[in-house]
């Protein structure tokens, strides 16, 4: 069995026989094991824009409601894998690696962390994402760099002339991707 923590309801994580998915509706902070996880913890309060959203009256930057520390906390308990934005502040927060370069690099505390683009697994966007994981065996990823299809901003100087992703696929992890998580979570005990 994997705990899938922080998704979307009745996302990618839904009904899949081994897979206990926690959406915010459940709370996963609470999560108490037994079973190796997936995190996608919520990022908005980490990502670059959190300080513009901060400045116009927002969130305050990093408060997440204790979600990435529960998150982290899981996935070194229990094994497995948390996703988050490349560049996420939260790395910095918590004291975790920077990925260097793409693929996975071991880390001081026994953990590996890894810099990939979730667009080489069927995302619309490049979508830039870090991985750290823990008590498990890692796999190689995909390094290619795909060209985006659409992008994520409405900026005209990033567009350019690509069609802009619609919000409600943004956050959305492709299949592809969920499974080699899944895999590696699946793979908790075997470092």
């Amino acid at each position: 069995m994997i705990a899938a923590l922080f998704v979307q309801r009745d996302g990618v994580y839904f009904g899949i026989p081994d897979v206990d998915p926690w959406d915010e509706e459940r709370d996963a902070r609470l999560y108490a094991g037994p079973f190796p996880v997936v995190a996608h913890p919520p990022c908005a309060r980490w990502c670059r824009l959190a300080a513009l959203v901060e400045s116009t009256g927002g969130a305050k930057r990093g408060d997440d409601g204790g979600c990435f520390a529960a998150a982290l906390a899981s996935v070194r308990a229990w094994g497995g894998v948390l996703e988050h934005p490349a560049w996420s502040e939260a790395w910095p927060a918590f004291g975790l690696t920077k990925p260097r370069a793409r693929g996975w690099q071991r880390t001081m505390d026994g953990g590996f962390v890894a810099s990939v683009d979730q667009g080489a697994y069927g995302h619309l966007a490049p979508k830039a994402t870090w991985l750290y994981a823990f008590g498990v065996a890692v796999t190689p990823l995909r390094t290619s760099r795909p060209k985006a299809r659409m992008v994520v901003t409405t900026s005209r100087r990033q567009r350019g002339h690509m069609p802009e992703m619609p919000k409600s696929q943004r956050s959305r992890t492709p299949l592809e991707f969920r499974d080699v998580l899944l895999d590696m979570a699946r793979a908790a005990g075997q470092a």
